[in-house]
């Protein structure tokens, strides 16, 4: 397989490496520890969490050792990083449940078995530092002047301005790389771009607290090629929890991909040998909806399974010929009874599903003809369904010729 320097490198994943050349003789030399943090902020990963996961799936292929950090302790104070206002501070039980459920999905991804790759939670040093001594230990080892110098801080700190408790969050960064050295001889910490001043300042912790040599490489942060941020639609953010975001919506999220985009992340989302992901990207006009198939299947393989990403890819298909294929596997939205019993006219059902953004779209869609109910268009935009259009218990909804929907009464 070679060095996944050179692996990483090739497949996009390089941004900045505090020292490019050390960095790749050690991980051409010897078993390297790595971690990467996932503060807990919510209780699914989603797509935009997918380029590190990817990279730690990579480094643990080339026979690396991964650790998966939770932020339990520094998810309670919130990551100014990238971000134009303060975090809402999150209730440790919250932080918790989140944090659980987060190791969950991490199971998926990567071996945890003999310990080839480690899941930790911050939490378990950081809550019990003593203030002053970490101010006199740890503390002491930074300048305010080169840390508001920082993009970290010096956005926030020019606009909205800085919370004190925020200001800390560079220290706890640091304060857990130097830990991880320490305990579990960790030599890389890896993260998006926008974390690449916290990582540059555990290396530097490290140098000074313990003579060490640690390492830093930062992702790009992704955008699409029409500059939208990566894992966000018009309903919201591609979850990787199916009860958030159904494999099927999942799917088409990355067959939907814009043209551009697809051999970038081939490359990225994808263990397809890269020779693979040229020629796919190379294709062009129709004969591109194979690499888009191709993209879309490996994504949903590794995230949902391959069960899942062969049922997605055969609606998908299906849709894409105009029949609705396997009704299960399309997303769904559940009524109550009551409502169809006294009825609800069809645009705003259009809009309750997502098929339009806005009830005035979902107008504009059944009055020119692009929204259909179990396969025939609705008489008029404001035209009441009731249960007498229900067919086995459910509806089914179709905007243009692909987006299905499902509704099911309970």
């Amino acid at each position: 397989m070679g060095n996944v320097y050179d692996v990483l490198q090739e497949r996009g994943f390089v941004e900045q490496v505090t020292d490019p050349e050390g960095l790749r003789e050690l991980l051409g030399s010897e078993r390297v520890t790595c971690y990467i943090g996932f503060d807990p902020t919510a209780k699914s990963f989603h797509v935009g969490n997918l380029l590190p996961i990817m990279a730690l799936a990579h480094m643990q292929r080339a026979g690396h050792r991964p650790i998966a950090l939770m932020g339990g302790g520094t998810g309670l104070i919130g990551d100014p990083s990238g971000k134009k206002e303060m975090r809402r501070i999150m209730s440790r039980e919250e932080i918790q449940q989140n944090a659980e459920a987060l190791k969950g999905q991490l199971s998926r991804f990567l071996d945890f078995e003999g310990r080839r790759a480690l899941l930790l939670n911050n939490a378990e040093w950081l809550t019990k530092l003593n203030y002053i001594e970490f101010l006199r230990d740890i503390g002491r080892h930074f300048s305010v002047n080169r840390m508001l110098a920082a993009e970290t801080y010096r956005l926030r700190f020019e606009t909205t301005g800085l919370n004190f408790v925020e200001f800390n969050y560079m220290l706890l960064q640091a304060y857990d790389f130097l830990h991880l050295w320490r305990h579990y001889g960790c030599r890389l910490q890896m993260g998006g771009s926008d974390q690449w001043g916290n990582i540059c300042a555990g290396v530097d912790l490290i140098r000074r607290v313990e003579g060490g040599t640690a390492y830093g490489m930062v992702f790009p942060l992704l955008t699409t090629a029409t500059g939208e941020k990566m894992g966000k639609t018009e309903r919201g953010a591609v979850w990787l929890d199916p009860e958030l975001t159904s494999p099927y919506e999942f799917y088409q999220y990355w067959i939907n991909v814009d043209d551009r985009d697809v051999e970038r992340f081939l490359a990225l989302f994808t263990f397809l040998p890269m020779e693979e992901v040229r020629r796919l990207g190379a294709l062009q006009g129709e004969e591109l909806r194979e690499a888009k198939e191709v993209l879309a299947y490996e994504v949903t393989k590794f995230v949902h399974g391959e069960d899942e990403a062969r049922r997605a890819q055969e609606t998908s298909r299906r849709a894409f010929r105009g029949e609705a294929g396997d009704l299960e596997a399309l997303p769904t939205t559940f009524l109550e009874e009551d409502r169809l019993r006294v009825g609800i006219p069809a645009y705003e059902l259009f809009a309750l599903t997502g098929l339009a953004a806005t009830k005035s779209e979902a107008r504009r869609l059944i009055s020119q003809g692009g929204g259909y109910l179990n396969g025939e268009r609705p008489r008029a935009f404001d035209q009441l369904i009731t249960l007498e259009h229900l067919q086995g218990g459910e509806l089914l909804l179709r905007a243009g010729k692909k987006r299905y929907h499902r509704v099911v009464v309970r």
